[in-house]
């Protein structure tokens, strides 16, 4: 589908359609900010569940992708920082989702390395402590560092400002965070955006992501949370 020259603009119920159960679907975002609210809050109402979410947090418990987590759609998550959703850690200590905490700079790392078509990476963030848990650990030079894998997800949720109508994106601030790198790494990307523009409207010294990455865009629909973004 990233071969066709124009990206269809469809509803959020017809993106998330796209979501099975038991995939793994990355999700931009930083506690409020970039989080494609539109689009989770209809995967939420599909009742879609046994999912890996990769996000770099788990928001609140009634935020965004929190909400996913909360509702107990989520059998496992990869992230860096879950502390601000109490409902992450409650049912971690019940054994009721796995957990797969990871520091942000290599959380990204891996997300590019899946986009990139790499093998993985080395860093010397973790060694010796309980990251290195279950990793390889290469010496070079004399230092040691951790060979760290790519993250790849089924489906990639991400929210830009504005998209033209080959897919290429615009972000908006700090709103860009993670998902440039996320658009990149998983099979099927479904773009979330303020409007979509014709072919030529958008500056190309702005485009941040080709539209060879992305599958099809919706347009933001009214909530609380979208307005902040």
């Amino acid at each position: 589908m990233k071969r066709n020259v124009l990206k269809p603009v469809v509803s959020a119920q017809e993106a998330v359609g796209h979501v099975k159960k038991g995939n793994a679907v990355m999700i931009g975002g930083f506690n409020y900010g970039g989080i494609p609210y539109t689009l989770v809050d209809a995967l939420l109402d599909a009742g879609t569940d046994e999912l890996t979410m990769i996000s770099n947090d788990t928001a609140y418990e009634n935020v965004g992708h929190g909400k996913l987590v909360a509702q107990g759609r989520v059998k496992k998550v990869i992230a860096s920082h879950v502390g601000l959703n109490k409902k992450t850690g409650e049912l971690y200590r019940a054994g009721k989702i796995a957990l797969e905490l990871t520091p942000q700079g290599t959380f990204v790392e891996r997300i590019r390395s899946g986009g990139y078509g790499l093998g993985g990476f080395l860093t010397p963030t973790g060694v010796g402590t309980v990251v290195e848990e279950g990793k390889q650990v290469i010496e070079v030079n004399g230092k040691k560092y951790l060979l760290e894998l790519p993250l790849r997800a089924d489906v990639a949720f991400v929210r830009a400002y504005k998209a033209d109508r080959m897919g290429n994106l615009v972000y908006r601030g700090t709103n860009r965070n993670f998902n440039p790198a996320m658009a990149a790494a998983a099979d099927v990307t479904i773009v979330e955006v303020d409007s979509v523009v014709d072919v030529g409207e958008l500056d190309p010294d702005h485009v941040v992501t080709q539209g060879i990455l992305v599958d099809m865009l919706v347009v933001k629909g009214d909530s609380y949370y979208a307005s902040r973004t």
